[in-house]
């Protein structure tokens, strides 16, 4: 049995995932906490890893995958020709072993910085830049704070692109 992606219409995961589960197919909708901000306030919501795509597990030998095609919520099953594209080995179970208690998938690695650490850019065109960490957003990138052109500037970039600056 393999892990196959289905694309699904915009916000309808949880609908196609409740159909697909209705036809008897194991399926799998990875989600994570993502910090929601509105009318002054802040508060985390499950939401998908992936926007509008679920893994669906099957046996393309044994069973018919067509009736995925026309299940309510979903625009297609990913496919390379007439053939649904199986995910590679491990991709599912490593997203699996990265959830926590609650079946969220944890996006924060070892986040070796605190607020207002000095940090220097190593990679990419702000190589050598220095700047103050600020936070991580919400897709784990950190928010660095540079001083550029006399004013402070907000970047996003990855956490091996920066280490801690040498006074």
């Amino acid at each position: 049995m393999n892990w196959y992606v289905v694309q699904t219409h915009a916000n309808s995961e949880r609908k196609a995932v409740w159909h697909l589960q209705r036809q008897g197919f194991t399926v799998y909708l990875p989600c994570y906490l993502k910090r929601w901000k509105h009318a002054r306030k802040t508060e985390m919501r499950p939401v998908p890893l992936f926007p509008r795509y679920v893994f669906v597990a099957m046996d393309i030998a044994q069973g018919s995958w067509r009736p995925i095609q026309s299940t309510i919520g979903v625009s297609c099953l990913v496919c390379a020709g007439n053939r649904p594209t199986p995910v590679p080995p491990g991709i599912v179970e490593g997203i699996k072993a990265r959830e926590d208690e609650n079946g969220l998938v944890s996006l924060s690695a070892a986040k070796a910085f605190s607020k207002g650490d000095a940090l220097t850019v190593v990679e990419g065109g702000l190589s050598g830049a220095n700047g103050f960490f600020e936070c991580f957003d919400d897709q784990n990138r950190i928010v660095l704070l540079l001083e550029l052109l006399g004013r402070p500037l907000r970047v996003h970039m990855q956490a091996g692109a920066v280490a801690v600056a040498t006074a």
